[in-house]
């Protein structure tokens, strides 16, 4: 029996074609999978610009779906039948970074889609205890958006967000969007910096109270002015940009704490002696660990409406054509999902 499946064969190809029924182990659930999110490591395999990606690749680490089978070590709260959410971060559980509950830190981590296949395909085995069970008013089509949601509040976790704070976000794409409104809910102030007016302007739509386009403005001045010459006690950088991670210890107040969760392509030169002054925590801020039943909780609650992040849907025979779109015109749509059933 073959299931359908979205194939990189190598940087440049991406193709849906008919993949073997996945055998499970013993320690595996089997999901048929009904919704994926399409997002920029997908992107980056298909441009061939990430690194850790080998070819050829079934992608897919924003996934959905049905239990149809299940394992040893399946969550006490889920049966065969239930709506589930996948955690992609295959971690070892014995190295350091493990023993301490830091499991995407694994020195032997696995992400699927990246490192292994991925689930964007009809029918995937899966670890049984990295699943997640779906609040039963998300949509099937808007759940995948779980995923990234989990690394926006990681990173706001890792620089600790406190209420009545403010908080630089640099970048305005899903995660940077969703940090945005996240830290709304924290009751902290958020300031969304980017260079796509567009997209300023639809977070402010959404509530976000300060936007800065820097390619347009002096951010460090704005800041300085909305903080009334504070600066910002956390500064998220989610672009992945060179100058605006150089940009943070200058965004950030004395004694700030900044999280880097973009991912930048080359290295970035940084002023030490700023660092020292300002007595600034530099923190990484990789993937996510724990996180999902919180922003399952934020989706079924509409704290984040996934409606207001997912711009598009397709069908899974789409989702080639929508990756090159993605990749040519990645300011047409906030966010691409896709559904199966």
């Amino acid at each position: 029996m073959k299931v359908k499946a979205v194939y990189i064969n190598k940087p440049g190809e991406i193709a849906t074609r008919l993949v073997d029924y996945p055998v499970k182990k013993d320690n595996e659930v089997l999901i048929k999978v009904d919704a994926a999110g399409i997002c920029g490591s997908d992107i980056g395999a298909f441009r061939g610009t990430n690194p850790l990606v080998t070819y050829p690749r079934i992608i897919g680490h924003e996934v959905t779906g049905i239990v149809l089978e299940t394992g040893k070590g399946m969550p006490e709260d889920i049966k065969q039948g239930d709506r589930v959410i996948v955690d992609p971060y295959i971690y070892c559980g014995h190295c350091y970074p493990c023993s301490v509950g830091r499991t995407n830190c694994c020195e032997n981590l696995k992400v699927i889609g990246v490192h292994i296949d991925g689930a964007m395909q009809e029918v995937v085995a899966h670890p049984a205890h990295l699943i997640h069970k779906i609040p039963d008013n998300v949509p099937s089509e808007m759940a995948p958006l779980a995923e990234p949601l989990t690394i926006a509040l990681h990173a706001l976790h890792r620089a600790q967000l406190k209420a009545g704070e403010h908080v630089v976000i640099i970048g305005a794409g899903a995660i940077g969007l969703m940090a945005a409104l996240s830290a709304l809910r924290y009751h902290a102030t958020p300031i969304l910096v980017d260079i796509v007016d567009e997209r300023l302007q639809y977070a402010q739509s959404l509530g976000v109270p300060y936007v800065v386009n820097s390619a347009k403005a002096n951010v460090v001045e704005a800041v300085k002015d909305i903080t009334q010459g504070t600066m910002a006690q956390v500064v998220v950088e989610a672009s992945g940009a060179n100058s605006a991670i150089r940009s943070t210890l200058d965004l950030a107040s004395f004694a700030g704490r900044i999280a880097y969760t973009g991912w930048p392509k080359q290295e970035t030169s940084l002023p030490t002696n700023l660092i020292t002054f300002k007595e600034l925590d530099l923190r990484g801020s990789r993937t996510s660990a724990g996180e999902f039943e919180e922003a399952l909780q934020m989706l079924s609650t509409l704290n984040i409406n996934p409606a207001d992040i997912v711009s598009k849907v397709v069908t899974i025979d789409e989702v080639p054509e929508a990756v090159k779109e993605l990749d040519q015109f990645p300011e047409r749509h906030l966010k691409i999902n896709v559904k199966f059933i």
